[in-house]
């Protein structure tokens, strides 16, 4: 009951400090929204875009449409109509890589065998990279259509040389032949006989799909903010000292253990609240912001073991503070220096797949490194309750060895 009192007394004390109550549930929203849109930009700047082509068809028969269909399925490009007046607008807005014109007579030309020009137009500042591989589209589909029409040329000449033979030596006709050759085109785009398949080096699930980066903010912050209130129980139990009411707690019937477990608890159940605001407003507020929402509701009791452990981590880590400061300046320098410096070293302000890719297991060293991957796995990566196990572990060893350190170093006589 005793400890409790103490828990009780430090929570009302806290709550009547309204920038405390400031730092602890409203700036950690205005970081989440700041970075939010910040990485959200980055993201969205990161996608790649699938370039226009306008198409002018002035010739609208089988072979102009036949380039269409074939635009169309190859998938690299977005393909729309225009009237040559609306396609050069389109060209000049920038809305469209190209323009790509099929003269009036092209049909009749791949008919007859007969040369015909293909015209891909592009502004002069495009991206020559993009403008190459759509030409370089066209051309494959181009080449495509000239051996066709080639091959179909040479049967009908060798069907016109066999027309005198005598009807013994005629073993097929002209137009068995010829179906029988759009047979074998059409079964060749549809299966064709090489097959190209990329593949790529196996990784780790874990390292499969980069995350969105707008939703690494809700967790990183989650976890720095958390731990910046360790600050709040280390300035509690130097005012009492400096006081004297903290002589009175020590002469009360407590074991130092018990002491200390009730100064820890106003700053735990402190964090799980603020814990609770914080991915609530990952949850519900950026859904509402047209921003990525967490998916909390799909792992909520993962989410509620982390939040415990973050909140004892961090409660712990206020007593080892207490510890080892003696003055208001040490708690504030140390404090500042250490949560800051961890935060930014443990993922919380960058984003943990590429702070590893720089630092390598450096970051391991903290607890905000654990303690963000554990949010990470559980809410971006979806992966299950089990896989995360280990961080799970590590926060609870990093709250053991700093409560063993505030219980060890603490100074009780004054």
């Amino acid at each position: 009951m005793k400890t409790i009192s103490i828990a009780l007394k430090d929570l009302q004390i806290l709550f009547k400090d309204r920038g405390t109550l400031f730092q602890l549930f409203v700036l950690p929203l205005l970081f989440i929204l700041v970075f939010s849109g910040a990485l959200g930009a980055i993201s969205q700047a990161d996608t790649v875009t699938i370039p226009t082509l306008a198409l002018v068809d002035l010739d609208g028969a089988e072979a102009a449409q036949t380039i269409l269909s074939k635009l169309q399925a190859d998938g690299s490009l977005t393909v729309q109509s225009y009237s040559a007046a609306d396609a050069q607008a389109q060209l000049d807005a920038k809305k469209v890589v190209g323009v790509l014109t099929i003269p009036a007579d092209f049909t009749r030309s791949i008919q007859q065998s007969q040369p015909v020009t293909l015209v891909l137009t592009s502004a002069a500042e495009a991206d020559v990279q993009v403008v190459e591989a759509v030409r370089l589209v066209i051309e494959s589909i181009a080449a495509d259509m000239t051996l066709e029409s080639q091959i179909i040329a040479s049967l009908e000449q060798m069907g016109a040389m066999q027309a005198n033979a005598p009807e013994e030596y005629q073993l097929f006709t002209t137009e068995r032949v010829l179906e029988q050759a759009h047979f074998q085109f059409e079964t060749a785009q549809a299966r064709p006989l090489i097959n190209i398949v990329q593949s790529v080096p196996q990784q780790d699930e874990a390292q499969e799909a980069t995350p969105d980066l707008s939703q690494s903010a809700v967790p990183g912050f989650t976890v720095l903010f958390v731990f910046l209130a360790a600050q709040t129980t280390a300035r509690s139990i130097y005012e009492e000292k400096k006081i004297g009411s903290f002589r009175r707690l020590v002469a009360a019937p407590l074991s130092k253990a018990e002491l200390l477990i009730g100064k820890i608890l106003p700053n735990f159940i402190t964090g799980l609240v603020q814990i609770a605001v914080i991915l609530a407003f990952g949850s519900l507020g950026l859904r509402l912001l047209g921003l990525t929402p967490l998916p909390i509701e799909k792992a909520l009791f993962g989410t509620i073991l982390i939040a415990i452990l973050l909140a004892l981590c961090s409660s712990a880590f206020g007593i080892a503070v207490a510890a080892i400061a003696r003055t208001e300046n040490q708690i504030s320098g140390l404090s500042t220096l250490l949560l800051w410096g961890m935060g930014l070293l443990g993922g919380s302000m960058v984003p943990l797949f590429i702070l590893e890719r720089f630092l390598g297991p450096i970051p391991m060293i903290v607890p905000h490194y654990w303690a963000n991957r554990a949010l990470d796995n559980l809410l971006i990566r979806r992966l299950s309750l089990p896989d995360i196990t280990l961080e799970l572990v590590v926060l609870l060893g990093f709250s053991l060895l700093f409560f063993a350190i505030g219980l060890w170093r603490f100074d009780f006589e004054r």
